[in-house]
């Protein structure tokens, strides 16, 4: 009896657990205050075991007993202090008060409990400033709220709430009155729809009622916006949806309008987004004109987790200028497809699949562009590729379709399909189960590469007409290099000696044949239109071969100054000739057939013509014997200084760094030893240096030989017939660039010349001295203006020169000066600059100035291209977000208002 005494006093009491605890105890009540076996956890203190009921209390029928509201236990704390009633039903919980059940968490200053009602109550606290603290926080599962005051029942799962800020997707509902009324749908008066996460939005849609439903949609009655708190009660909104789901979904595609001079006004953009599954969607859009040009697109992106992923789109286009049967009046259509496709590195080691495809027709860019990028870009290339390594072999197979194309002129080039079968380096004279050291012969080594390719060239009106068999150019090459080992002379020099041998199928060759008075029009390019020019079709072998020996060293110099208070340690010259010798047979002989001799005109003139002319991998092997040696020297010119920036180690144990004075200064020709003529080629010289911080590039080509008044080579030397620097060469060709960036310094005076020292310079001075009047004003002055405003600039320096020739007897200069620059004028304000002048034309290309403003929640920008085809701009003003991408403001001027 006295135990069943304690145990009714000791449930009926539950507060005499408060005493001695310390504020954070955790207590649990699990299930329903019906359930008699109430149990009570102090986790951090003292656990209890459940207390079985006296038979004197004990329920005898058991069918009138309800099934628990409360599944699981609810858990609860406090900082301050924690109350629990007499009858055990309701607890008061004080200062970051935190209540949790289930995925339910409930965090506030003060939170009431009551277990008979089944509610909880929460509100946060106003501090003497007058700003309320510790709101209630409602978190259930993925969802999160914020309010002033709220009541939630357990059972209903329904709950009042006030002053409440939820955040759905992309956006934030701030509600003075919100009802929940199921798991995930709340219904709400006078509320506030925005993407601004400010506490006090700059704008918002006022929604006269609205429902939520979480994850999903929200859904409003009349709305209007508000800017700045000043209302736009025109235009109003008579009802609202907004899409809220964590996953996309399929929907419409709202178009943007506007008005354009040469076509017209406009919606484009517009179409549907389909969701079709987890590995791909679809979106499906339209552009239509008023004067007639229309356009679609569709775009795709795909993936498939572990294996592949990638995007597909198709774009077409037709434009129409001017008015239909006037001279003025122009159509075009257009297209342009984009394909990008990448293989998970994990899919199969062995074999890779990638696709790069940027394909379009000349005019689409031009056309079609919204973008400065896409319409400066002039070349284009494709390229899908297909790799496979046999695995334990040396053999490796590789297949690519390849495609270039240049808008300027219309020009495409394409290669359907190339591949390439190749044999790594193998040495057949080394034994599997060796020992010692390798002999003389078993480091000869030979690989093989195998290479099939059918391509044309020509206007991309012409690709699709023409002939497989006489404007496709298409055959196979084998190359064969056998490398002998190479072999040191004299500990310092590496001769490395070799054979090549290449092997070229080719399916047709010419036979050509002179006619007198007659004139073909479609002869191949370099024959007469006297002679004509037979197609024999079939295998035709063209082979060639070449021996070679090589041989390289280096040479170094150094040089140390006699000061030995010098901060210059030491100065090292590197130089690396390299000198070889190849020879090749006069494959012009009969008995290769790869040249015939034929008359061109009435004169009686024979020409040799290549029989193999245009074909893929060149023509035939070149007349005559060849037997030339190579030169080659570079120079490296380095220095090793003290680095007198590093003040804090002792003598001793100074830093140097390495200064580069000439990165790489380099020449090269070669002499043909059995030409009867002109056996010296152009000479070649290269630098490249940095010079405070700027890379130089130069370059300049010397040929050794005068020119006639046709200019044309003749055998005499320049040094032989001119004076002063005209000796070394004749100038053919020559360049040089350089670039320069400069950038403000940070505000800590990092990296830049406002560099404040951590530590003072004035010998004997410490921390404790005494500032001086300057800089305790300069401090003062400090905290009030911020001057830091970043920076940057740089410029870019080009010029290439060309020989004189007969079209350019003067020879031809041309040098252009790029300017770009970024500067934000404060935190705030963004300004850009992009230009290039021509030197030579005196003029412009392409430049744009931009201007940004970010307001927060919204942005700004003005972008002004002042002169040329593009001359335009444009001003906006739009919200940030996704979800409100059609509420902007635009004032444009578009460069599609040129004429074309």
């Amino acid at each position: 009896m006295r135990k069943s005494f304690l145990t009714y006093l000791f449930i009926a009491c539950p507060c005499w657990l408060l005493f001695g605890q310390e504020p954070g105890t955790t207590f649990s009540v699990p299930n329903s205050p019906v359930d008699k076996n109430l149990e009570l956890i102090a986790p951090d203190t003292v656990a209890m075991d459940t207390l079985a009921l006296d038979s004197t209390l004990a329920v005898t029928d058991t069918s009138k007993i309800k099934d628990p509201f409360l599944v699981d236990p609810i858990v609860y704390n406090a900082e301050d202090s924690m109350i629990v009633s007499l009858d055990g039903q309701k607890v008061y919980l004080y200062n970051n008060a935190k209540v949790t059940y289930q995925q339910i968490e409930l965090t506030a200053y003060y939170i009431q409990l009551d277990l008979e009602t089944k509610e909880i109550y929460a509100e946060g606290i106003v501090d003497s400033t007058g700003t309320m603290k510790q709101k209630p926080i409602f978190k259930q599962g993925s969802e999160q709220y914020e309010s002033e005051t709220m009541r939630y029942n357990f059972d209903t799962e329904k709950a009042f709430i006030t002053k409440v800020v939820s955040q759905q997707g992309e956006g934030f509902i701030h509600s003075d009155r919100t009802k929940k009324i199921g798991k995930e749908v709340f219904v709400t008066e006078k509320a506030k729809y925005t993407t601004c996460d400010a506490d006090h939005p700059h704008f918002y849609l006022q929604l006269t009622k609205a429902k939520v439903i979480s994850n999903k949609k929200i859904i409003t009655g009349p709305a209007y916006m508000v800017l700045e708190d000043f209302p736009l009660y025109f235009p109003i909104l008579p009802f609202g949806y907004f899409p809220n789901s964590p996953s996309y979904s399929s929907g419409i595609l709202i178009p943007t309008y506007g008005e354009e001079n040469n076509r017209g006004f406009f919606l484009r953009d517009g179409g549907y987004y389909w969701a079709a599954s987890e590995y791909f969607d679809l979106a499906v859009q339209g552009d239509i004109y008023s004067k007639g040009s229309w356009g679609g697109r569709a775009k795709t992106n795909y993936r498939k987790r572990y294996k592949f992923s990638g995007n597909f789109s198709f774009d077409y286009a037709i434009n129409k200028y001017g008015e239909k049967g006037f001279d003025t009046y122009q159509k075009s259509n257009q297209f342009k497809v984009l394909w990008s496709h990448t293989q998970d590195a994990k899919a199969n080691p062995n074999q890779t699949f990638s696709a790069s495809v940027n394909l379009s027709s000349t005019g689409y860019d031009k056309q079609n562009s919204y973008s400065s990028q896409d319409y400066l870009t002039t070349t284009k290339s494709s390229s899908v590729s297909y790799s496979r390594r046999f695995e334990n072999t040396p053999f490796n197979m590789s297949m690519n379709l390849r495609h270039s194309q240049n808008t300027r002129d219309s020009t495409m080039s394409l290669s359907m399909p190339e591949l390439t079968f190749s044999m790594a380096k193998v040495y057949p004279f080394r034994k599997k189960n060796r020992s010692g050291k390798l002999k003389f012969y078993e480091n000869f080594g030979i690989n093989y590469t195998g290479n099939f390719k059918n391509s044309i060239t020509a206007k991309e009106d012409e690709i699709f007409s023409s002939s497989f068999a006489t404007d496709w150019q298409n055959g196979i090459k084998h190359s064969v290099p056998i490398a002998f080992p190479s072999f040191n002379l004299f500990k310092y020099i590496n001769f490395s000696p070799g054979i090549s041998y290449n092997e070229k199928w080719y399916f047709k060759k010419y036979e050509y044949e002179y006619e007198k008075g007659a004139n073909y029009v479609n002869n191949p390019s370099g024959v007469p239109n006297t002679v004509r020019v037979d197609t024999i079709t079939g295998l035709n072998r063209v082979y060639d071969y070449a021996y070679s020996v090589s041989a390289s060293t280096n040479i170094y110099g150094n040089f140390q100054p006699l000061n030995r208070n010098s901060k210059v340690v030491g100065i090292r010259h590197k130089m690396t000739p390299s000198i070889s010798f190849s020879y090749r047979p006069d494959f012009g002989k009969d008995k290769f057939g790869y040249w015939q001799d034929v008359q061109v005109d009435s004169m009686g003139t024979v020409r040799y013509l290549d029989t193999n002319l245009g074909g893929i991998y060149g023509g035939s092997p070149g007349r005559g014997e060849s037997g030339s040696i190579s030169f080659s020297l570079s120079n490296n010119l380095e220095m090793k200084k003290l680095d007198t920036r590093d003040t804090t180690k002792a003598e001793g144990d100074q830093k140097y760094k390495k200064v580069k004075l000439i990165d790489n200064l380099s020449l090269s020709t070669s002499y043909d030893l059995i030409a009867d003529s002109l056996n010296l080629a152009p000479i070649s010289i290269r630098g490249r240096t940095t010079v405070a911080g700027v890379s130089i590039n130069a370059g300049a080509t010397m040929d050794p030989y005068m020119v006639d008044e046709n200019y044309r080579k003749i055998h005499k030397y320049t040094w032989n017939e001119r004076s002063g620097f005209g000796k070394l060469g004749r100038l053919t060709r020559a360049n040089l660039s350089f670039g320069m960036n400069f950038k403000s310094k940070s505000k800590d005076g990092r990296g830049g010349q406002n560099n404040q020292q951590g530590a003072s310079e004035i010998p004997g001075e410490d921390e404790n001295t005494p500032p001086v009047e300057e800089d305790m004003l300069a401090s003062t002055y400090a905290n009030y203006v911020d001057f830091n405003i970043p920076w940057d600039f740089g410029f870019d320096y080009s010029m290439n020169y060309t020989g004189k020739s007969a079209s350019a007897p003067n020879g031809r200069v041309t040098q252009t000066l790029g300017f770009r620059g970024n500067v934000s004028i404060t935190e705030k304000w963004k300004m850009s600059m992009n230009t290039n002048f021509d030197i030579q034309a005196g003029e412009f290309s392409f430049t744009t100035f931009n201007l940004t403003r970010d307001l927060h929640c919204w942005a700004m920008s003005f972008n002004f291209v002042p002169f040329g085809f593009r001359k335009s701009y444009s001003f906006t003003i739009n919200a940030k977000s996704s979800m409100l991408a059609d509420l902007k403001v635009k004032k444009q001027k578009s460069h599609y208002d040129n004429n074309f």
